[in-house]
C-alpha cells in the first residue's frame, strides 16, 4: 500500500521535513499549503527536490471555503482555484483537498454545493487534475462524511471524489460503518489521525492534539478496514496537528509515523484474513492491496532481568543496596566486570564494564538501568518483529561459550533483550556467569518484578505508547495526571495480557518536578523506579528495615485522612501506619505499597502487594510519595 504523510505533521523547514520523510521510507507527501508558501523556491524547484528524494506529492491541501457560496464569492473562488491549479501543475500534484465550507457566507443548499463542486471539477479536468471533497468536523453545513458523499454523488463528476479523515469522523462520534458501502473509486484519498479522548472544542482538539494511529484512543483499525472493504486502493496517509510533534526532532517523528502505519496495516490485515471465506469484500481487499505482514507480536511471559549501568564506585554502592533489599550476589560474568544478584524470581545485573556503554547515553557517572530482559518463547521472532516495526537491532559482544541474547534498542537508548523462556530460571546465567553461590537465597520475601516505571521527556510519551503497542504487543491503560509539589506528572501504564510485564510511562509537564530532574540527569527513557512484588508486605518491610533499608516517610496526616475516604479495617490501618505502608483499593481488589529512599540519579524501589485482581499502580498515593521526597530533598 502506498504510504504518505502530511508535511504539517513534522517540525523543521520544508526541505528538512522532506528528507526525514524520505529517510523513513514513505512514498509520498501531503503538501500543506503553508509549507509551500514559506518555501524559499518555486513549485518547479520543489518538484525536483521531491523527485530526487523518491517522493510523490500525493495531495495539495487545503483549499478552503468553496462550496455553496454566494454568486460573487463563487466567481472569486474559481479564480482562486485556477491559481492553485497553476501551482499544482508546476509541482506535479494531481489532487487537491477541498474542505467543507466554514465561512459565515455559506448557503445551506446541498444542491448548490454539488453544482459549484461540479464546476470546479470540470475546470480541474481541463488540466488533468482532481478534486477531493472532505467534511470538516467544524464545517458550517457539511461536517459528516455521509453529507459530503451525498454532495459528491449529486455533483456526479469523474474528477470529483471523497476524502475521508478518521479524526473528523470519530471526533463527532460518527459511525464509520457506512464507508464500506461507498464505491472505492470515488474515495480519492484517506487521511488517518488518532487522538486522546478529550472534552474540548473540536477545532482546538483537531489543531493541537491529534496523534499517530496507535498513540490515541480512536478505533483506527475499524476505520481503515471499512475503507478497504469499500474497494479503496489509494494512499494511506497521516495528517497530524500536534504541538509536541512541532518541537520533536523530525527524523524521530517520521519513524513514529511509518511505524504507526505499518502497525495499523498489520492489524487490519489480520482482521481481513480472519473473515469468512464468503466475505467477498474482505477477500477482494486482501487480493488487491499489499498490506504489511510482520511477524506476530511477541508473547511476553515476564522479566528475566534488569541490568544497571554503573561506574566502579557506584557498582559497589548499588550492590550494598541490593543486599539490603534481600538480594544475594550469586555470580560474576565470565568476560566482563558484571555481577549477578538474585532473589526469588528476580535477577539484577550490575554492569561496571566501561566499554559496554561506549554508545553514549550510559557513559556517565552514577547508576541507571540500561537494559531490560523480557522472557518470550521465540526471541528471534521478537527481534524480527521489532526491526520490521522500525526499531534497531542490537548485537552485544559475546565471549567464548556465552549465549547470544537477541536485543533491540528502545526509544531513548535502553536495550531490550528477549530471553528464551525455554532457558528456565538459570539457563542464561549458567552460560554467561561463573556462579559463586547456588544455594537458596532466603531474601526478604520479594518474588517478582511487578512493574518498571520510566521517566520520559515530554516528546517521548507518544513514541513509547506506540512502541509498546506495535513492537512489544502491550495493552495501554488509562492516562492519569498526578500532582507533584512542583507541577503535574502525566502517567500511563502499559502491560501484556497476563500482566507479567508492566511498564509505567511518566512525563513531567514542568521542569521542576523530581521526574523531570531524573530525566535531565539520565536522559530520556530512563527507569526511575522499580516495583518488586511480595506476598506479605508487613513481614517483608520488617526484614528490609532490619537490613538497614530506608523508606520514604509518610505523614501521619495521610493515615488520619485515609478512613475518611474509604472503609478500612482499624487493625490494617494501624499496621500500615507503623510500617509506613500506603493503601489503594479498586472494585477488583486492593494494593499495599511502600517506596524506598532514592539511590543515585533519583532511582528508587517500590515494594508492592497486590490483593485479589487489583490492576492499577496506586496512583492516588503518588502525591504523598512525591511530597515526601520533595520535603526530604
Amino acid at each position: 500500500m502506498r504510504r504518505s504523510v502530511a508535511t504539517v505533521s513534522l517540525s523543521g523547514t520544508l526541505r528538512q521535513k522532506l528528507e526525514a520523510i524520505a529517510a523513513a521510507g514513505f512514498d509520498g507527501i501531503e503538501l500543506f499549503e503553508n509549507d509551500f508558501i514559506n518555501f524559499n523556491g518555486t513549485a518547479t524547484d520543489l518538484r525536483k527536490i521531491t523527485e530526487d528524494l523518491g517522493l510523490g506529492i500525493d495531495l495539495y491541501q487545503p483549499f478552503r471555503d468553496f462550496e455553496a457560496s454566494p454568486p460573487a464569492q463563487h466567481l472569486r473562488n474559481l479564480e482562486r482555484a485556477e491559481r492553485k491549479f497553476d501551482v499544482m501543475q508546476a509541482m506535479g500534484a494531481e489532487l487537491v483537498l477541498c474542505c467543507s465550507n466554514t465561512s459565515p457566507l455559506v448557503i445551506d443548499s446541498p444542491e448548490l454545493a454539488a453544482e459549484q463542486l461540479h464546476e470546479l471539477a470540470e475546470r480541474a479536468k481541463q488540466r488533468n487534475l482532481r478534486i477531493g471533497f472532505e467534511a470538516l468536523a467544524w464545517g458550517k453545513k457539511t461536517s459528516l462524511y455521509g453529507q459530503a458523499w451525498e454532495i459528491v454523488k449529486r455533483a456526479d463528476h469523474p474528477n470529483l471524489g471523497l476524502i475521508l479523515d478518521s479524526f473528523h469522523t470519530y471526533s463527532l462520534k460518527d459511525n464509520p460503518a457506512g464507508i464500506a458501502d461507498i464505491p472505492g473509486d470515488k474515495i480519492f484519498f484517506l487521511q488517518m489521525a488518532d487522538a486522546p479522548l478529550l472534552a474540548m472544542d473540536v477545532l482546538q482538539w483537531a489543531r493541537h492534539h491529534r496523534s499517530f494511529p496507535g498513540q490515541g484512543e480512536f478505533d483506527m483499525a475499524t476505520f481503515l478496514e471499512n475503507t478497504l472493504r469499500a474497494g479503496y486502493t489509494g494512499p494511506l496517509s497521516l495528517e497530524i496537528f500536534n504541538d509536541v510533534f512541532r518541537e520533536t526532532p523530525n527524523k524521530r517523528t517520521a519513524v513514529d509515523a511509518m511505524r504507526s502505519l505499518l502497525y495499523l496495516e498489520s492489524q487490519v490485515r489480520d482482521r481481513l484474513a480472519k473473515a469468512p471465506a464468503t466475505d467477498a469484500k474482505a477477500r477482494r481487499a486482501l487480493d488487491t492491496i499489499d498490506l504489511f505482514n510482520p511477524p506476530a507480536a511477541p508473547r511476553l511471559s515476564g522479566y528475566s532481568f534488569l541490568e544497571f549501568a554503573a561506574d566502579e564506585t557506584s557498582a559497589v554502592t548499588l550492590g550494598k543496596m541490593l543486599e539490603q533489599l534481600g538480594f544475594k550476589r550469586v555470580g560474576r560474568h565470565r568476560s566482563k566486570a558484571v555481577v549477578l544478584y538474585r532473589q526469588g524470581d528476580i535477577h539484577m545485573i550490575v554492569n561496571a564494564q566501561p566499554a559496554s556503554f561506549a554508545r553514549g547515553r550510559f557513559d556517565l557517572h552514577g547508576t541507571s538501568v540500561c537494559a531490560l530482559g523480557l522472557r518470550t518463547a521465540d526471541p528471534a521472532a521478537a527481534v524480527e518483529r521489532a526491526t520490521a516495526m522500525m526499531s534497531q537491532r542490537h548485537d552485544s559482544p559475546v565471549g567464548p561459550n556465552e549465549l547470544h541474547v537477541p536485543a533491540m534498542i528502545a526509544p531513548g537508548g535502553n536495550l531490550i533483550h528477549f530471553v528464551s523462556s525455554a532457558l528456565g530460571d538459570s539457563g542464561l546465567y549458567e552460560a554467561d556467569f561463573i556462579l559463586e553461590d547456588t544455594t537458596a537465597v532466603p531474601g526478604a520475601g520479594l518474588k517478582t518484578i511487578d512493574h518498571v516505571a520510566l521517566g520520559l521527556q515530554l516528546d517521548q510519551l507518544d513514541t513509547w505508547v506506540l512502541f509498546s503497542r506495535a513492537v512489544l504487543g502491550l495493552e495501554t491503560g488509562e492516562s492519569l495526571e498526578l500532582a507533584d509539589p512542583f507541577g503535574l506528572i502525566r502517567s500511563r501504564g502499559v502491560a501484556n495480557a497476563d500482566r507479567s510485564v508492566r511498564l509505567v510511562l511518566n512525563v513531567s509537564m514542568s521542569q521542576r518536578t523530581r521526574t523531570a530532574q531524573t530525566v535531565s540527569r539520565t536522559g530520556g527513557g530512563a527507569v526511575h523506579h522499580i516495583a518488586l512484588d511480595c506476598e506479605d508486605i508487613f513481614e517483608t518491610v520488617a526484614r528490609l528495615r532490619a537490613n538497614g533499608l530506608r523508606f520514604v516517610p509518610i505523614s501521619d496526616n495521610y493515615y488520619d485522612d485515609l478512613p475518611t475516604r474509604m472503609d478500612i479495617d482499624p487493625t490494617l490501618l494501624a499496621n500500615m501506619r507503623a510500617a509506613g505502608v500506603l493503601y489503594d483499593r479498586s472494585a477488583a481488589g486492593s494494593y499495599l505499597h511502600i517506596y524506598t529512599e532514592s539511590f543515585e540519579n533519583g532511582l528508587f524501589f517500590e515494594v508492592v502487594q497486590r490483593i485479589d485482581a487489583y490492576d492499577a499502580y496506586g496512583a492516588s498515593n503518588a502525591p504523598a510519595r512525591m511530597a515526601s521526597q520533595a520535603q526530604q530533598q
